[in-house]
């Protein structure tokens, strides 16, 4: 019987070659790689994979006292929407953790601090191509607090951000007016674990 888990696995990567890299946090990589075989060492002909190295990202449904989630309407490129969705940002700091990315992000984006943190889960973004990783929280005790020196720039400088109720963004998700993922996953399982 198949234990309901994902399993760590590796399987033999033949041969590696960066496709774009250039310092920013993420690079395109492709990787020869053979399944593993009775002996671990891999059999039968390579396979081509391509890969988007990305250092993950911490989310953060931040919830006030009034029930009222904190929000941003931000432009994305790739997808020609302005997406309804929660503060977040990258992992940048190599060995950082991911509460304190989620802290410095809720202080950039949307000038708040909170006094308690639930991990919520962590969760891989798109296994088949990328190991980036989401690592969502609840935060609430939400008190207002300055970005600092931080500049918002990009797409971050037109975002707006706005308060709406739990419920209602919840509704929004349901019926397909929000489709982010990480705010949807996040909304979903803080009501599945009773957290709003």
């Amino acid at each position: 019987m198949m234990t309901i888990a994902d399993r760590p696995e590796s399987w033999p990567v033949v041969s590696s070659e960066d496709i774009h890299r250039d310092g920013w946090v993420v690079a395109l990589r492709s990787d020869q790689v053979r399944r593993p075989g009775d002996d671990g060492t891999g059999e039968g002909e390579p396979f081509r994979r391509l890969v988007l190295e990305h250092p993950g990202a911490a989310i953060v449904l931040a919830v006030d006292a009034d029930g009222q989630v904190l929000c941003l309407q931000q432009y994305r490129h790739p997808a020609n929407i302005a997406f309804v969705e929660l503060p977040a940002g990258i992992c940048d700091v190599p060995g950082e953790d991911p509460l304190e990315v989620a802290k410095r992000e809720l202080r950039e984006e949307v000038e708040l601090a909170a006094d308690e943190w639930v991990h919520l889960a962590s969760v891989w973004a798109s296994p088949g191509i990328t190991a980036e990783r989401h690592h969502l929280y609840v935060a609430t005790g939400l008190t207002p607090v300055s970005r600092g020196d931080f500049e918002l720039h990009g797409e971050e400088a037109e975002m707006q951000v706005f308060r709406a109720p739990f419920d209602d963004l919840y509704a929004a998700v349901l019926d397909g007016r929000i489709s982010d993922a990480p705010i949807a996953l996040a909304l979903l399982l803080a009501r599945a674990k009773g957290l709003a």
